[in-house]
């Protein structure tokens, strides 16, 4: 059995693996969480397919090279703090060309993404969710939205400090951070 160092370095984490197990790094402690639900993955899906083509119409109908930015999903680690380390994972991220060009480095990235979107597990404890929510925020990261699909409900939460709470009859908006994306919550969590 692998066994942590008592204060873990996001190098130290690159490499470590709980089997069946999603873990990150918050001031040099692991934490390790169980892995999601088939429903959180179902939504996380939906959203990251959503973004991902608003993001190839908009360069297709603009005629650019590249796309405005790059999304990752899977638990996409990215380094918040050093010394301790901090490394937060969120279900998806979207970061943008212009605040972090090409190449993507290896390992965890040591920036925080334009957008990370954090899907609740009916686990997920509150606290630990706005926690996370800060950790983005104070690293840098311009928007956040936490989707629970078990309250049909997404929060937004963003830099300068506003938070709107969308509800099912409501339109999850990418602000000034993904210009013209549109994803009404009826499309995002539909049961067919």
């Amino acid at each position: 059995m692998i066994t942590a160092p008592d204060v873990m370095t996001a190098e130290q984490l690159v490499g470590y693996h709980v089997p069946g197990k999603r873990v990150e790094l918050i001031r040099g402690q692991l934490v390790v969480r169980e892995p999601a639900s088939f429903r959180h993955g179902d939504v996380g899906l939906r959203l990251g397919t959503a973004l991902g083509i608003h993001l190839a119409k908009e360069q297709q109908a603009n005629g650019w090279a590249t796309r405005r930015g790059r999304l990752a999903t899977l638990d996409p680690g990215f380094t918040l703090a050093r010394n301790p380390d901090t490394v937060r994972a969120p279900d998806l991220a979207y970061v943008s060309r212009e605040r972090h060009p090409a190449p993507i480095p290896n390992g965890f990235p040591a920036f925080a993404p334009d957008l990370a979107i954090e899907v609740r597990s009916p686990g997920d404890r509150v606290g630990a969710v706005i926690s996370k929510v800060g950790h983005w925020l104070e690293a840098g990261t311009l928007l956040v939205w936490t989707v629970d699909p078990e309250r049909e409900q997404v929060v937004v939460y963003r830099a300068d400090g506003s938070i709107s709470v969308l509800e099912m009859d409501d339109t999850l908006r990418g602000d000034s951070v993904l210009p013209g994306f549109e994803m009404p919550l009826r499309e995002l969590f539909a049961d067919d």
